[in-house]
């Protein structure tokens, strides 16, 4: 077979298969099958190059990173919708229309909680996805809505121009899963899908946007050029026959029926994989429509009927801790069952103790409760009146409930956290924080192999990690005897790192990368570092009185000696070799913006760092000195606004030199 054809056969079957897998739920062949001819794929894209298409599924990936948004005019505006709250404005929203329309029907639908968007097609290829942004300009996040899988490339049918309109989500399931990795990288959490969706499309890299598995549910026809409808249901049927994935809807008159579906749609809500916030009513002929007009601000055919938060009384049976993968101590409550928003709800967040304190909340209170953004159950109030004699104010314990660990509280926010540094409930985060590459750089050993080791019983501290065998590594899951070799080899040689990359690896707080290099050169072995008081480190630049009261708080607990006592053994690297070349920057601060021609930014900011200066990423008072190289912008002006003083490159080589 030529090399076009095969290509164009593959290209053809895995677009057929994706349809299958991310629109119809329904996949015919194993991922193994379908990843064999994507590689087969790849390949010969790389050998033909000019034979890639938009519509191959190599190009899911999306662009190159952009610098900004361009803005997009919307073709037909994207219009928002009246609010209803009640039955009664249903009615009266019904009876409006019934005025000038004789016997109408409606499409019911749910609202998609997620970010709208309009996506274009030209003889039938994917051009063009804009934001919704004020109705009538957006933004164009083209790249980005390529690496929705659900969204076809191409459509079987090659209208001149089509334009469609829907919603961008993320599914409960993936919000978990980011938000647990989140977690793990020390990240802070995603709020809820809808912010999560809204923040991934956005994302300037489309590699970022990618990786966040976004999906889509289209709700309407735009423009078809060459294409007539009279139905916003045929629509619905037309757009799913050019392999969209549409949003379910239902055809009904009466005012009795319509509000039916409402509750229908409010009782199944958790059976959709997106969240939602309500439900649609629109008018189902498109002439009627057109009759109807609209408002300055709204379509006069159409409404959002907004759920209310269901809201229900339980009994507070307990509060039980639990450790977060960040040491992060959170109470939950446990609660008597209750059903609400279509699940069962046993417990319910209490965030921490401030929130417990504020709300007066105790063991054996009855409590009222909601699902905050329809996902996590929280306590609104309690009722007084109905608290038992003998209850007392709860207090979060002392000491960790997993390690015993002492705990302690963020001196600039409401976190309570375990000190243990081998406290089982951190692990994997910790080990993943070790392995990672501005750590102790233990290639091969991400997260989810780090997580097979956990699950497995092979590693329960960081210093397990140097007595791991090959033969063992090899047994997990997508892992072969070279793999294996290769992380035992990654471990071996990190023994070798300098003590900066095991400060830092060891996740004291607030210590980052520069604070460990300037630590290492100042105290030059760790026995010296653990044995400096909080007056002696405080005495060194950029390291506070909160920062040497976390660094001794890690040192003095028996958790922490133990696992330096234990790498000492296995042989890693307990001093600094990388010392200062001499101190002539010290207690100066450097920012480096633009261009730099001989060397990157990072690598003059090490020079910096290494005779004893400080490398900063913005402008302030306190900068002593700009490096400016060509194409220098708001840092520039910044410093010449606050009269800093400002070198060239070849300024800043001569004060190296």
């Amino acid at each position: 077979m030529d090399y076009r054809q095969e290509m164009k056969q593959l290209r053809d079957e895995l677009n057929a298969h994706g349809y299958r897998y991310y629109v119809l739920d329904d996949p015919t062949i194993s991922d193994y099958e379908y990843d064999h001819k994507l590689r087969r794929l790849e390949d010969l894209e790389r050998e033909h190059p000019e034979e890639i298409t938009p519509d191959s599924p190599t190009q899911r990936v999306g662009g190159p990173a952009l610098k900004e948004f361009q803005q997009v005019e919307h073709a037909v505006p994207l219009e928002s919708l009246q609010d209803v709250f009640d039955g009664d404005e249903v009615r009266e929203f019904l009876a409006r229309v019934a005025e000038t329309v004789d016997a109408p029907a409606y499409s019911v639908e749910p609202k998609v909680d997620g970010l709208s968007v309009a996506l274009e097609y030209r003889d039938g290829v994917f051009v063009r996805g804009a934001t919704r942004g004020d109705g009538r300009v957006g933004e164009d996040v083209t790249e980005n809505l390529r690496t929705i899988r659900s969204i076809p490339m191409t459509l079987p049918e090659k209208l001149p121009r089509l334009i469609v309109r829907g919603e961008v989500y993320m599914s409960r399931t993936v919000f978990e899963e980011l938000n647990a990795q989140r977690e793990i990288a020390g990240q802070p959490l995603m709020a809820n899908p809808r912010n999560a969706a809204a923040g991934s499309l956005r994302q300037l890299d489309p590699k970022v946007a990618a990786s966040r598995k976004l999906d889509i549910a289209i709700f309407n026809l735009q423009l078809a050029e060459g294409k007539t409808f009279a139905t916003h249901t045929e629509t619905m049927e037309y757009l799913a026959s050019q392999h969209f994935k549409v949003i379910p809807n239902r055809c009904l008159s009466s005012a009795e029926d319509l509000l039916a579906e409402i509750d229908r749609l409010n009782d199944t809500r958790m059976e959709f994989p997106f969240d939602m916030d309500g439900a649609v009513i629109k008018l189902n002929d498109l002439a009627l429509r057109e009759k109807l007009g609209s408002t300055a601000k709204c379509p006069r055919w159409a409404i959002a009927y907004k759920y209310p938060p269901e809201q229900k009384p339980s009994q507070l049976v307990d509060i039980v801790v639990q450790v977060g993968r960040t040491g992060v101590l959170t109470p939950k409550a446990v609660l008597k069952p209750v059903r609400l928003a279509g699940t069962t709800v046993t417990n319910a967040t209490l965030h921490n103790q401030d929130y417990i304190m504020e709300k007066d909340i105790r063991i054996g209170d009855t409590v009222i409760v909601q699902k905050a953004g329809e996902i996590i159950p929280e306590i609104v109030e309690v009722v007084k009146d109905k608290r038992p004699e003998g209850t007392v104010p709860y207090r979060l314990p002392e000491t960790c409930p997993v390690c015993g660990a002492p705990v302690s509280r963020d001196p600039d926010g409401a976190a309570v956290r375990c000190t243990g540094a081998e406290c089982p409930a951190q692990l994997l985060r910790n080990l993943t924080h070790f392995a990672s590459r501005s750590a102790m750089d233990i290639e091969g050993l991400g997260p989810a192999v780090m997580g097979q080791l956990v699950d497995s019983g092979l590693v329960s501290t960081a210093a397990d990690l140097y007595d791991l065998k090959a033969e063992a590594i090899a047994k997990l899951d997508r892992m072969g005897d070279k793999s294996a070799d290769n992380a035992v080899k990654a471990i071996a040689k990190s023994k070798e790192n300098d003590l900066w990359r095991l400060i830092f690896a060891l996740g004291i707080r607030q210590v980052g990368e520069k604070a460990a290099k300037t630590l290492a050169q100042h105290f030059g072995t760790m026995d010296a570092l653990c044995a400096a008081s909080a007056e002696e480190l405080t005495a060194i630049n950029d390291v506070g009185p909160i920062t040497a009261a976390y660094l001794r708080s890690w040192m003095d607990n028996p958790q922490s000696q133990d696992l330096l006592a234990r790498l000492k053994v296995a042989g890693v690297n307990m001093e600094c070799k990388e010392k200062a070349l001499d101190s002539r920057f010290a207690g100066m601060t450097f920012v480096l913006t633009g261009a730099l021609e001989r060397f990157t930014r990072e690598e003059a900011g090490e020079m910096v760092e290494k005779r004893g200066g400080k490398a900063a990423s913005s402008v302030s008072k306190k900068t002593t000195y700009v490096v400016a190289g060509p194409g220098a912008g708001s840092k520039l002006r910044k410093a010449q606004e606050l009269g800093i003083p400002v070198l060239s490159e070849e300024d800043f080589l001569a004060m190296l030199q």
